[in-house]
């Protein structure tokens, strides 16, 4: 098998200038839902990349909790590799890859911790198993074996057995304040759909990109 003969032709329709709303997010929201009702597998799942302190990228699979006109919000561990970089440069890149439908939004912008208060109301929505996994693992700290955290796990289980986890000190949030929203719609003979909004003041300006 030649990697370079792995193609496929975009064939799903192309997007106008004149389709585009003056803002970007009710076309994300447009978007989302009709990669929901696609039943693509995990709709919500965005590749989130920093930088650490010596400029080396890093990305991870994460899932998106929640966007509104003040950014993109997603939970993690305080201690995290992702959430050191951002304590040292808050400058974040989301991207989500429909690729079943032949689209793909990315977006640029400036990670900001969320208030605790935010942090509390959607770990309490959170099943128990998954608040009990947030005190069992240390992310991205090394671990002897899956063993060590299986035990770890249901130690905490055994704990919290009787009563309401709590918030762990070290878990928390961030919202992703936007710079900018491209939307990329996959186009018949590579001729590829490309629209780049960036916030300048209180406008968006919109911009056609070559593919």
């Amino acid at each position: 098998m030649e990697l370079s003969d792995i193609r496929r032709e975009y064939t799903r329709g192309g997007l106008r200038r004149h389709d585009l709303p003056d803002e970007p997010l009710s076309l994300f929201d447009k978007w989302l839902k009709q990669a929901v009702e696609a039943d693509l597998s995990d709709p919500t799942a965005m590749t989130v990349a920093t930088v650490d302190e010596n400029g080396q990228p890093y990305q991870r699979i994460v899932l998106l909790k929640h966007y509104d006109k003040e950014g993109f919000v997603f939970y993690t561990n305080l201690g995290s590799r992702k959430a050191m970089h951002l304590e040292h440069n808050a400058k974040i890149s989301l991207h989500f890859p429909w690729h079943a439908i032949e689209r793909q939004v990315h977006i640029t912008g400036e990670a900001e911790k969320l208030s605790k208060m935010e942090v509390m109301k959607y770990f309490t929505s959170r099943p128990k198993e998954s608040q009990i996994a947030a005190w069992a693992s240390k992310q991205s700290s090394r671990i002897s074996a899956r063993q060590a955290l299986e035990s770890k796990f249901m130690e905490l289980k055994q704990k919290f057995s009787n009563g309401e986890v709590p918030l762990p000190t070290f878990w928390g949030g961030y919202r992703v304040k936007v710079s900018s929203i491209e939307f990329w719609q996959g186009g018949e003979n590579r001729l590829h759909d490309r629209f780049l909004y960036r916030h300048e003041a209180d406008n968006w300006e919109i911009d056609r990109l070559a593919p």
